[in-house]
Order: C-alpha cells, then structure tokens, then sequence
C-alpha cells in the first residue's frame, strides 16, 4: 500500500465516522490529514523523479563503462609505461596505481600521483627514439 492509498484510507475513515465538523479537533484533524495528502503527493512526486534519475544514472553508467573498456582495455600490458595510440599507461612507484597519460602531458615533464600525489616525472624524446630505430634496420 502506497502512502497516498494509505492516507486515502484514513480520509474514507474519518468520513465514515460522520463526526462533528464543528468541533475545533475535528477541524485540525482535517487540516491534518491534507497536509498528509499534500505530503503524499510530494513523495509520489519525488519518486517518480528518483526512477528517472535513477535510469539516467544507470544510462550514463553504461556510457562509461564502454568508455573505459575503449580506452582502457584495448592493449593492457604489464611493463611501467606502454604506449597505446598517444596514451600512455604510466605506473606509479610508490602507490603503484596505474595513471594514464598522453603525449601533452609527457610534454610537460611531469605530473602528480592523483592518488598519492608523488611527482612523476617524464623524459621521453620520441625523435630520438626514431631515430634509433631507424638506425637498427
């Protein structure tokens, strides 16, 4: 039973009773009960905002674990830093959480463990690692 069946219920009783509507506690017993109807209706109202919340929450949910599936999942490996397509997965030494970063960041020379807020620092030339591969062949 919903509140707003329930507080229907005791409306129909109260009528049911046939009691004295000039008497000043009659009077504030039904003040009462509309205000429980007008409560009643709040909840209900706020109910039905919560589910739909509540869907787009789940939505949104969804929406990002493919999203994280997509950028985090694609070529897991197990060194310290892996490039993935100008991401690169870099893992804190002392925390050991696993951040992810691209090329701007490596450009800026360094970035704090949002975890534990260790400075991690970078200094990658990728010219020159081109270079010595290209040397190689």
């Amino acid at each position: 039973m919903t509140i707003s069946e329930k507080v229907a219920y005791i409306k129909g009783l109260m009528e049911g009773m046939k009691l004295d509507e000039s008497k000043d506690e009659i009077k504030l017993t039904q003040k009462i009960v509309e205000v429980l109807e007008d409560m009643a209706l709040t909840v209900s109202d706020l109910e039905d905002s919560l589910d739909l919340v509540g869907e787009q929450v789940d939505a949104v949910d969804e929406d990002l674990d493919a999203l994280e599936s997509y950028v985090y999942d694609d070529d897991e490996c197990d060194d310290d830093c892996c490039c993935d397509d100008d991401v690169y997965e870099v893992k804190c030494p002392k925390c050991g959480n696993m951040i992810y970063v691209d090329g701007d960041i490596l450009d800026e020379g360094s970035i704090d463990c949002p975890s534990c807020g260790e400075k991690l620092e970078f200094d990658v030339d990728f010219d020159e690692e081109e270079e010595d591969g290209a040397e190689d062949k």
